[in-house]
């Protein structure tokens, strides 16, 4: 090995020392995002690679799915994961690069062409995982609910016995989007027992939902 590396030109010992570190860098990256990604529930996609897993080196993080803000109002958080200049993107860059320089070394002597193709194999490889994680991200996005638009009207049960006048919370478990979610309840009127069905009637936070039993008369 010794012999090897001292058998290189200056140029490529550079070249050499900089695609091994950058490959070395997007190993790590990409181990902290799966491990990120394993460990978050929600899987969101944190890392400019793109997936909120806790997996970039530099950058800052993306909340993929967007989400309402205090006031109740649905907030589509901005994603950087078509963002150029980042770090990642750098480190892909640079695996791209590097490897096709050298793996091009003897099957294209001219520096010039083989540094060119080198470039564009590098750039290609950058909008290559930037769109993998886009299109990963919009798949994410698609099965993200928004309570604020989809619960009120939706019909369910109570999970855990409701106490009456908003006197504290209980648990429902209602269909939204064909899906079954749990969600902390109050409501307006009497206790609601377990097993009684329910609508809700309006959306009070994010995890809160008003709903009364179906059926019921308020006059």
């Amino acid at each position: 090995m010794i012999e090897w590396w001292n058998s290189l030109e200056p140029a490529m010992k550079v070249l050499w020392a900089i695609t091994l570190s950058a490959s070395l860098v997007f190993v790590i990256q990409t181990v902290m995002t799966f491990l990120g990604a394993a460990g978050d529930s929600d899987f969101d996609i944190n890392s400019d690679f793109d997936v909120d897993a806790s997996g970039d080196l530099a950058d800052g993080s993306v909340d993929v799915g967007g989400g309402p803000d205090a006031g109740g109002h649905d907030v589509d958080h901005p994603s950087t994961g078509m963002n150029l200049l980042t770090f990642r993107n750098f480190i892909n860059f640079l695996i791209g690069f590097g490897w096709t320089a050298i793996l091009l070394k003897d099957s294209v002597p001219a520096t010039g062409l083989r540094m060119l193709i080198a470039i564009l194999v590098g750039v290609a490889l950058v909008f290559l995982v930037m769109l993998l994680f886009k299109w990963l991200t919009d798949m994410q996005q698609s099965g993200t609910i928004n309570v604020y638009k989809s619960a009120v009207d939706c019909q369910g049960t109570v999970y855990l016995t409701i106490p009456g006048e908003r006197s504290g919370e209980g648990k429902v478990q209602i269909t939204i989007n064909n899906s079954v979610r749990e969600y902390a309840a109050v409501t307006d009127g009497p206790a609601l027992r377990t097993g009684t069905r329910i609508r809700v009637v309006e959306v009070i936070s994010a995890n809160t939902l008003l709903v009364e039993e179906i059926n019921s008369v308020i006059i």
